[in-house]
């Protein structure tokens, strides 16, 4: 008898595993590891939350990269040494997931002088993020824009060896960036 229930036991845990392996994944949880990754600089793990070509919307901007492009804009950004924080999140009946994000990081104290507030909507196929469209809620272009001629102005003038990081998005252009950033947030104490 002994015999029989372990095969019961057995056959009713093979049956569960099988049964939960099939399961679909929540949508919900691979947005929140999205951008746990971003925030670890993990791009090994993005990678496999993405189906073979991703579509960016932001405003008028529409995007579609392959994957391998999407990783090297994820390396760009990740230089600012960027926090996202998830402030709300939920999932529709069709499927995709919404959610309005916090972002700041060393390019954005710079030039926006505060945290960007976004909505995100995420469309899936399958387990596999299609698409992001992105709603900018509280975009400052006058700061934005102030803060960013200035920059580029001041390194045209100072160290135009420079020129061209703003429209680089690689990680090379990043460091670039940045570097741009310290030299002009450092210029006062240098200069006589």
């Amino acid at each position: 008898m002994n015999k029989a229930i372990l095969i019961s036991l057995l056959l009713a845990i093979g049956f569960i595993s099988c049964k939960n392996s099939k399961k679909e994944i929540n949508r919900v949880d691979i947005v929140k590891q999205y951008f746990n990754s971003l925030n670890s600089s993990d791009l090994s793990r993005i990678s496999n939350q993405f189906s073979d070509s991703l579509k960016t919307i932001e405003g008028k901007h529409k995007n579609i990269y392959f994957n391998n492009d999407y990783l090297e804009i994820l390396k760009w950004d990740s230089v600012f040494q960027p926090r996202y924080k998830i402030l709300e999140i939920k999932e529709y009946k069709n499927g995709n997931v919404e959610a309005k994000i916090s972002k700041m990081d060393r390019r954005i104290t710079f030039l926006h002088e505060k945290s960007f507030l976004t909505n995100q909507i995420f469309s899936f196929q399958k387990d596999k993020i299609t698409s992001i469209e992105t709603d900018y809620l509280n975009f400052d272009y006058t700061t934005w824009g102030e803060n960013k001629n200035a920059l580029l102005d001041w390194i045209e003038k100072n160290h135009p060896e420079l020129n061209g990081f703003v429209n680089d998005m690689t990680k090379n252009g990043g460091v670039k960036f940045l570097k741009a950033i310290e030299l002009y947030n450092s210029k006062d104490k240098i200069e006589i």
